[in-house]
Parts: structure tokens; sequence; C-alpha cells
């Protein structure tokens, strides 16, 4: 029933902004997170948003704040791209073309909602059952269109009877009109660390507040394993999460190239060390990018 987008503000700068119309219609469907929506507004009044409420703007003017804010939104996403799940009944279509696997589906809709174990269920189980398939909330009018809510209770056979058609109708609603919904996930892809690599005066920034942190009595690889781990948020790198086996995976196959012997932390081996860990987490998240849920 769906699929997975990454947004990173690619297609936000291939957009024509003197199609303002355009930019507003790929807007439209799709809820932007807040600090998103907000820091892409801050960027367009300066600021000052009372001011910017009280100004009346010609068309070119409108264009340029479109365009700013389009812009914003873009840089926002680069360096951490949204997860959009997109609702097109393409899976629920699956199930309806394969009698077999819609008789399973249904058999075990029913069975897990029949919780007292006695063979028949409400009519208004519809709704529940369309909920466990991860159908959105669209479904009150086609309900109530194949009157399938109320009291009347439906042995197994006919409440898949039932369910058939009103999964049909919502497959073909979002089939024609699919649904973008911003999952509550962070995607690293190594962009943001890329290009904190390709900015030598951010990158030294960095690597001297990191040095900071040592401690000579460290051995070298745990030294280093410890300052990316302390510092992998403003690296770009996904926090370390005992119950992200991606993640782990991750850290483990990285960390699994440091030499253990003990070095001098102090010279220009030790940081031409760190910037080589450092740029092999930036090819494997290109080549493998991992999601974690967000903290927003």
């Amino acid at each position: 029933m769906s699929g997975l987008t990454i947004l990173d503000g690619a297609v936000l700068r291939s957009i024509d902004l003197n199609l303002p119309e355009l930019a507003f219609f790929k807007f439209l469907n799709l809820s932007l997170p807040p600090h998103l929506t907000e820091a892409a507004i801050s960027r367009v009044t300066a600021g000052d948003d009372v001011s910017f409420r009280l100004t009346e703007l010609n068309p070119q003017q409108a264009s340029e704040k479109l365009g700013v804010f389009v812009s914003a939104v873009a840089d926002a996403i680069r360096d951490a791209p949204v997860v959009v799940l997109v609702l097109d009944g393409s899976t629920l279509k699956l199930f309806l073309e394969d009698e077999d696997d819609f008789a399973m589906l249904a058999e075990n809709l029913f069975t897990d909602l029949d919780e007292e174990d006695k063979g028949k269920l409400c009519k208004s189980h519809i709704r529940t059952a369309l909920s466990h398939m991860g159908v959105p909330p669209l479904s009150d009018d086609i309900i109530k269109s194949h009157d399938a809510d109320g009291d009347e209770l439906l042995g197994q056979a006919q409440f898949a009877q039932l369910l058939q058609p009103v999964v049909q109708d919502i497959a073909d609603i979002l089939h024609h009109k699919p649904i973008p919904i911003v999952l509550n996930l962070d995607i690293f892809t190594g962009s943001r660390l890329r290009n904190i690599l390709a900015d030598e005066k951010k990158l030294n920034c960095i690597l001297e507040k990191m040095m900071l942190q040592v401690s000579n009595d460290q051995g070298w690889a745990h030294l280093i394993k410890t300052l990316i781990e302390n510092n992998g948020k403003e690296l770009g790198l996904p926090p370390l999460s005992s119950d992200n086996e991606p993640v782990l995976l991750l850290y483990e196959t990285i960390f699994s190239q440091l030499n253990n012997r003990e070095k001098e932390t102090t010279g220009p081996g030790f940081i031409d060390a760190l910037k080589d860990i450092l740029a092999k987490f930036e090819e494997l998240l290109e080549a493998t990018p991992v999601y974690c849920a967000t903290n927003l």
C-alpha cells in the first residue's frame, strides 16, 4: 500500500519558481515537520513575523519570498533528509488480486479481533480491521456506502465478503490520489559528514574541539571510538543505540578497522587516522543509509 521516498532537497531545487502554483502544489499534500516549516518561515520573514504579515507583496515579491521558503526547506533537508511514506494503494491491490492472500488476510484480521473467540464480529469491526491494515482515516464515507458499520454480527466468511469491496474502494482512491505522510524518522546518508569533510576550515574547527577531550591514558583505538561517539551528533552520525541493529552494525564495521596499538594521540598521525575513520563512515552511510527514530 506504500512506498518510501527520501526528500533531500534535490526535487525542490528543480522547481521552476516562475511557476509558483507548481511549487505550492508540491506542498499542498504534504505536511512538513514543524521544525522545517518554522525554520523556512523564519528565513522568509527575517525573524519578524508581525511586520511580514502586515506587508503587502506584489506578484514579483511574492514569487521571491516563495523562492526563499523553498530554498530554506531544501537546505534544511539536504543535511537531514525527510522520510515520506506514500500511501498509494499498491499493496492493497496485491492482496486483492490474489484471492488466497486476501482470504488469509481477512482470516487473520478476524481471528485477531475476535478476542473472545465467539466466531462472530459486529460490522463496526471493519473500521478496526482497516486500522490494523494501516489504512489512513479516509474510509468513513466508504464504510457507510457499503453499510459496513453497526452492531450486526458477521461470521468469518461474511466479514471477509464485506471487507473486500471496502478495501477495493480505498485502494482505488489511494491509487488516484496517494497520501504522503512524513515519518518520525531521521535518515543518515552521510551528507552532513560529507559537507564537513569537504570544508577544511569547519572540519579543523570540529577536530580542534574534539582534541580538547583527549586523554593520553586511553588507548589509541578506544580514544577514537570515544571521540566519535561523543561528537556524533555534530558530525552528522546516527546516535548509537543498542536497539538499532543497522546502526550497531555501522559502528562495529568501522571500528573493527581500528588498530588497537597504543600510539601518540597528539601528533598528526592521530588526526589523520581520525579523519580516515570519518571518511569511512561517510562512504558506508552513502552506500547504506540508516534510519533512526527522530528526537523531534
